[in-house]
């Protein structure tokens, strides 16, 4: 389903490039202010801020190619492992780059599509909930994903479009995907089995199937929902679903899924209310939206992890990402 083409320069950077250090500072004396009562109150949905993941924290499912889910320690992040992301915020999106997390070159460049997507798909990784909140730890997060999909099922690139990870930070995934959003467009990425034309994925890190998402990781999943609400005019209550909604997965949890409601609610009354910020008058006007697909009946997921020449098709059309649970 997935075509490529386009430029992706901004993808290529990786390697040495420096990474630049961000004001936490800033971000955190702009959230009283922006997001103020209503920050607080989305932070009850998840799990308690801290360095400890709750006592039953679900480990990490087997993986058909003996990758364990387990992101690997990098010496090379050790610069970053007391550094925390600051809290995200709709009304002052700053994501991490594919440059900052040191991303390899696509094989190809995303194809770009002139139009929006009707739906943010929100996903789980079903890795470890690991207890390193730290952006040392995020970076290679984005990396192991992304060597995994390219390397091992011999993808074009990171298939999701943005990841998040339980310290909170948003980090660019698929190519080309930061400046498509701002350009009221889609970048066409891996996310949701034959219907990656008209979706947008948010991989969130961690299993949720027993247990809930800490606090940072759901603040930042709400604010990313209510920038991309903005970007593309869309309605919460009708635009958030589950990668279940879509195919036969436990994606994204039991637990983060029954959560989704509450998720709608909270962008919603972000958008409403009295903090919230206007559209940018630069944005591109009448982007349109991709045409209505009507939202699949969940399936049984009776094999919650597959085998691949059920599920695989190759890089244009897939299930998910490393059990094949997402």
């Amino acid at each position: 389903m997935i075509a490529h083409s386009g430029d992706g320069a901004a993808g290529r950077e990786r390697g040495g490039t420096a990474v630049t250090r961000r004001s936490a500072v800033t971000r955190r004396s702009m959230i009283g202010g922006v997001v103020g009562a209503g920050l607080l109150e989305v932070l009850a949905f998840g799990a308690p801020f801290g360095d400890r993941a709750m006592a039953d924290d679900a480990a990490a499912g087997p993986d058909l190619d003996g990758v364990t889910g387990t992101v690997p320690p990098d010496a090379a992040a050790g610069r970053l492992l007391d550094r925390r992301a600051p809290l995200f915020t709709a009304d002052a999106p700053d994501i991490y780059t594919r440059a900052e997390w040191s991303a390899r070159p696509p094989k190809r460049p995303a194809k770009v599509l002139d139009r929006a997507p009707d739906h943010i798909v929100v996903h789980h990784t079903d890795t470890g909930n690991s207890t390193d909140l730290s952006l040392g730890h995020a970076f290679s997060l984005s990396r192991y994903i992304q060597n995994f999909h390219m390397d091992k099922r011999g993808w074009d690139d990171s298939g999701q479009h943005l990841t998040i990870s339980r310290g909170g930070a948003v980090m660019e995934g698929r190519n080309r995907t930061l400046a498509s959003v701002r350009a009221g467009d889609l970048a066409v990425g891996a996310q949701v089995l034959h219907n990656n034309e008209h979706t947008l994925g948010i991989e969130n890190e961690g299993n949720y199937m027993k247990t809930a998402p800490p606090g940072r990781l759901w603040a930042s999943l709400m604010e990313v929902c209510v920038w991309l609400c903005r970007e593309y005019d869309l309605d919460p209550g009708e635009a958030i679903v589950g990668h279940r909604d879509y195919n036969e997965t436990s994606c994204p949890g039991d637990v983060l899924y029954s959560r989704l409601p509450a998720l709608r609610r909270a962008v919603a009354d972000r958008l409403e209310g009295p903090a919230a910020a206007p559209k940018p008058k630069s944005k591109p006007k009448g982007k349109p939206k991709a045409p209505p697909k009507p939202k699949p009946k969940p399936k049984p997921h009776y094999d919650d992890y597959g085998n691949p020449s059920q599920y695989y098709q190759g890089d244009d059309d897939w299930p998910g990402l490393l059990n094949l649970n997402w």
